[in-house]
């Protein structure tokens, strides 16, 4: 079940913002006095949406804020405060609060602003939402996938002189927040540089990630047989390689199953030498409810890992049934 937890110092003032959420909208609520109480619930996954109070002791709304940010935790945030200062609303939201609201705040008010957040949605609602993607309509992206990974692969293969390693693609639903579980082959302390690149066609958009460990650039290199140090130029030349490569190859392979084109935007560098939770964190905003087909790529003996995540918006998902229909109709 979501869960929402209100932090603030006042006894009344956390029953008043309780009593203001949507009566008919299914969460466990918690309470907390302040922020050190507050991440203690936090951690314990109690609070899926954080109502915060700005002045407290021990821990205020500014200092847990940080702390959230610190953690990496997917809570979102909305400021209640009495503070109605310009600066006070810059300062949290730059801390990662998703809104601010003035006190006392009133059910309308807050409503509106749940909603304008697309927060109302429960956890029991997404998972439900997650059910949607058939087993067999997975099965059948998976396949086109096999075929557009295999294509692309191969095109590595010969450029470099190795064998490459094709694990199955993962296909999912998911939120931006589980983007990080998607990318658990990869040791938490590993830093990565990842490119992106956008894609759009008749009915269909999304773009591509293409992530790649920082441990593997020197092999890299080696399969290349480039000479001298391996700065960060030269690196971010063997990333957008690799990327121009694996992304260029694996949508001309899905777009010739699904008989579209698609035009690809400039690559954009999202980041060089950082923790993936970072990178995730720096563009959440581009991301929301995607489908998202992971492929894992390594080469044999060497040290080499590049994941390659293709996400296509929710909306695509029509047009791209259409397009497979006669797929999907073998499955029935």
């Amino acid at each position: 079940m979501y869960s929402v937890l209100v932090c603030d110092d006042s006894l009344v003032a956390r029953k008043q913002v309780a009593k203001c959420l949507p009566q008919d909208w299914e969460v466990s609520v918690h309470f907390a006095k302040n922020g050190e109480e507050a991440m203690g619930l936090l951690n314990q996954g109690k609070g899926d949406l954080l109502l915060l109070d700005l002045n407290m002791p021990i821990m205020d709304g500014y200092q847990t804020l940080e702390a959230i940010k610190q953690a990496n935790l997917s809570t979102k945030t909305v400021v209640i405060s009495g503070d109605i200062q310009p600066e006070a609303h810059q300062r949290v939201t730059s801390l990662g609060a998703i809104d601010f609201i003035r006190k006392p705040v009133d059910p309308q008010t807050l409503h509106s602003v749940l909603t304008k957040h697309n927060v109302l949605a429960s956890e029991k609602e997404e998972e439900v939402e997650e059910a949607s993607l058939h087993p067999d309509v997975r099965d059948c992206y998976q396949e086109i996938t096999n075929i557009a990974m295999g294509q692309a692969g191969d095109h590595l293969a010969r450029i470099m002189n190795v064998f490459v390693r094709l694990p199955i693609p993962n296909v999912n639903l998911i939120e931006v927040s589980e983007l990080h579980m998607m990318l658990s082959d990869i040791e938490s302390h590993e830093q990565v540089s990842a490119v992106c690149q956008g894609f759009i066609g008749p009915g269909i958009s999304g773009e591509a990630l293409c992530i790649l460990s920082d441990s593997s650039f020197d092999d890299v290199a080696k399969i290349l047989d480039v000479k001298g140090a391996v700065d960060d130029q030269l690196q971010l030349e063997l990333l957008m390689d690799a990327a121009s490569i694996l992304i260029g190859t694996c949508l001309t392979g899905l777009a010739n199953q699904m008989d579209v084109n698609f035009s690809q935007g400039h690559p954009i560098v999202l980041g060089q030498h950082r923790a993936i939770t970072e990178i995730i964190s720096m563009n959440k905003i581009k991301w929301k409810r995607t489908l998202a087909i992971e492929l894992s790529y390594g080469l044999e003996g060497y040290n080499v890992q590049c994941d390659l995540i293709l996400l296509f918006t929710e909306d695509s998902m029509e047009m791209m049934n259409k397009k497979l229909s006669h797929l999907l109709e073998d499955f029935e």
